[in-house]
């Protein structure tokens, strides 16, 4: 992959400020797109945006394939008639600096539906257009939408804790559902259509600024989802639709007992049987949101921590070797240059960097994982080679702020030594030491260009409940700020030339994924 230095922000479209509870995908998204091209930023990160389901966490999805309809914005469909005002007329009240999603998820879903029927009982321009969405899109939407109507009307239960018939697919079962349940199944195809029309409308807003956005996909799906679900021939699941072995990462020097993630595991030689078809699918549909994606957990498709089902920690698990070259060779053979950057984050060993050096892929470089142990270490920049990613640090980090003033001293020391700094105004000085790297991308989460503390964090891996929450306020983007960026990305040569970014890809809205 060809990549020009530039350089760019992290932040997910729900930390927008918004009315409605959570961020959207209205005004306050393209006065984000303003503000990164004023500032020079030529990257936006973004995390999954998929429907989130456990833990509110977009890693935790009900869809690989589908869309957050959290984040569809009221005030564009109010521009466009799917909605009144009177419509919006009982909206609650939320706090701005953060995302009740209790609150928020049933205001959002309540206004959608409004707008659905709104949609249903008026003859708008848009009903060719849903009609042509939901055709071109039936190979996953019409499986997700299915599975969202019966999930609705079993109180929001595990798939595994449905009726057997509804778990086992049984063909008579779900028409007779799908004819009862035409209107709820058409809700959450309307829903998709939305959040398609209005983020795929953002990103080419964006492209035309010559913003490059990159997508997440986690490298595992969520057990209750309609990937799961309706392909269980991909997935070691036993004959009641259960998971044999799930996944995990082992013991190390942090967690004695590992991280026992609880996802379901591919069965790779059904993939490989299948020309890796639903990764093939998958990997089509994540490009038509973004230009470039983030693949987590990369060194899983070399092995993966494998345990079973039941066990209460992930002490007892084997280490299974994956398919990822295998995938990566065919991937190539059907997009061509993979437009990839690998997450090799973690316990990596010399398979995972001869994967991802094969195919040309940069990898991810965290400054706060640098100060640990000593002037080899990996991640301080003068170690940096050109293709990789440099991170201040991630939505599973601390602030770097909050990383600093909680550190052990050694590490703080270590710092303020690599840096030069007495440690005031850190966060701004580790910004501009991964901006001055060799790395040929360097991004930071606006809550260090905003120097916030670890009330700001974004994620707390191991923690189920208070994460994702975090949102700016509109104040936050100011001029002066957009400025003090910009300096830095001129002193450190990463505004790209105009037009000279070629990974901006069309905005399909219909094309089969």
């Amino acid at each position: 992959m060809n990549l020009q230095r530039s350089s760019g922000i992290l932040l997910h479209p729900s930390s927008f400020p918004s009315l409605d509870g959570i961020g959207d995908l209205g005004p306050q998204a393209y006065y984000w797109i303003d503000f990164l091209k004023s500032s020079g930023c030529s990257i936006w990160q973004v995390l999954p945006l998929g429907p989130t389901g456990f833990g509110d966490s977009p890693y935790q999805s009900f869809s690989a394939f589908a869309g957050n309809p959290y984040l569809i914005s009221s005030t564009i469909m109010l521009d466009e008639g799917l909605l009144t005002p009177e419509d919006l007329s009982d909206r609650p009240t939320f706090p701005d600096n953060k995302i009740d999603y209790g609150a928020a998820i049933e205001w959002k879903l309540k206004i959608i539906d409004r707008a659905y029927q709104n949609f249903k009982h008026d003859p708008f321009e848009l009903q060719e257009e849903f009609s042509n969405f939901r055709k071109h899109h039936a190979g996953w939407l019409s499986d997700y939408a299915l599975f969202m109507a019966i999930k609705e009307t079993q109180n929001g239960q595990s798939w595994l804790n449905w009726p057997e018939l509804f778990r086992k697919r049984d063909p008579n079962t779900l028409r007779e559902f799908s004819e009862k349940f035409h209107d709820l199944i058409e809700q959450h195809e309307f829903r998709q259509f939305i959040f398609f029309r209005q983020w795929l409308n953002l990103k080419k807003y964006a492209n035309k600024k010559g913003i490059t956005i990159i997508g997440d996909i986690p490298i595992f799906v969520s057990m209750d989802s309609a990937d799961v679900w309706s392909n269980p021939e991909l997935f070691y699941l036993d004959d009641t639709g259960r998971p044999t072995v799930v996944a995990g990462v082992p013991p190390d020097y942090f967690s004695p007992t590992g991280q026992l993630w609880g996802n379901p595991l591919y069965k790779w030689a059904e993939h490989e049987r299948t020309n890796f078809d639903w990764w093939t699918k998958r990997i089509k549909s994540t490009l038509i949101m973004a230009d470039l994606i983030r693949l987590d957990h990369f060194r899983g498709f070399c092995g993966y921590w494998e345990v079973p089902a039941g066990e209460p920690t992930a002490i007892k698990g084997r280490w299974v070797r994956g398919s990822g070259r295998a995938f990566l060779d065919h991937l190539k053979t059907k997009i061509g240059d993979l437009p990839i950057i690998a997450e090799d984050l973690g316990e990596i060993t010399q398979d995972v960097l001869d994967l991802r050096d094969s195919f040309n892929l940069p990898g991810m470089k965290i400054f706060q994982f640098a100060f640990s142990d000593d002037a080899r270490n990996l991640f301080l920049p003068h170690n940096y080679i050109n293709n990789c990613i440099s991170y201040t640090g991630t939505h599973d980090n601390d602030t770097s702020l909050g990383w600093y003033q909680t550190a052990p001293e050694k590490e703080r020391d270590f710092i303020r030594r690599y840096l030069s700094t007495d440690g005031s105004d850190i966060a701004w000085k580790m910004i501009d030491c991964v901006w001055s790297s060799v790395a040929v991308y360097a991004i930071a989460p606006l809550q260090d260009f905003l120097a916030l503390g670890s009330d700001a964090r974004m994620n707390f891996p191991g923690r189920a409940q208070g994460n994702w929450c975090y949102r700016f306020k509109s104040t936050d983007l100011t001029p002066d700020l957009a400025h003090r960026i910009l300096d830095l990305n001129k002193l450190y040569n990463r505004i790209p030339a105009i037009n000279s970014q070629p990974l901006a890809r069309p905005v399909i809205l219909y094309e089969e994924p």
